[in-house]
């Protein structure tokens, strides 16, 4: 069956720490945000299927800018192509980072979340193997706190079973305190999720806020 989101471009664009640093061209943006080492760059260059898009590390807290790409979508029928931003934040939650360089992050970050008019939804990536940390919680209740639609997004998912995976999504959903919470599993390995996610994405292009 013929995908109904397909990525025709995807391309590094810009990376900021600060509101004059921001693309000029106002497009839509996708925000991608979690704990160091969750898998965002697998993820990115998964659902992009663009090589290296996004670098992979074997760091944690090796993305220290908010990083933007430019993507290209095809949607359907619709003859003509979407142009939006993947935004890629920095990491949260590396205990290596000194509390000096966390707080700058967290302001600049904290500063882009807020201000941004073109944001749609953020992807919180949680990695699905273990509980949700502090970190998390504390970043979902954040987001929530402040009106910002969240998908959350299970990584690493070709780790567990069926069985497995299930029973994480319950605990996802319990330690977040929100039972009815929408859980995407992902797996950039098997690209598990992609379509899924993709049409999240798509539905969202497609709907006119005018």
């Amino acid at each position: 069956m013929a995908e109904k989101v397909v990525i025709t471009q995807g391309k590094y664009l810009t990376s900021a720490v600060q509101m004059d640093q921001y693309p000029e061209v106002r497009r839509k943006e996708i925000v991608f945000i979690g704990r160091s080492n969750v898998g965002k760059s697998s993820l990115i260059n998964s659902l992009t299927r663009v090589h290296q898009l996004a670098r992979v590390s074997s760091q944690p807290g090796k993305t220290q800018t908010i990083n933007f790409y430019e993507i290209g979508a095809k949607i359907d029928d619709n003859p003509q192509r979407q142009d939006f931003y993947l935004v890629d934040l920095p990491g949260y939650g590396y205990a290596k980072t000194g509390a000096k360089r966390r707080k700058i992050w967290s302001k600049f970050i904290n500063e882009y979340l807020l201000s941004s008019e073109d944001l749609q939804f953020v992807c919180q990536l949680i990695d699905i193997r273990h509980e949700p940390m502090a970190s998390d919680v504390e970043m979902f209740q954040w987001l929530v706190e402040h009106n910002l639609p969240v998908l959350v997004v299970a990584t690493k998912a070709d780790k567990l079973g069926k069985n497995g995976i299930a029973k994480s999504v319950a605990q996802i959903k319990k330690t977040l305190g929100v039972p009815e919470l929408d859980v995407l599993p992902y797996s950039s390995v098997k690209n598990s999720g992609r379509e899924e996610l993709l049409q999240v994405i798509g539905d969202c292009l497609m709907e006119t806020g005018e």
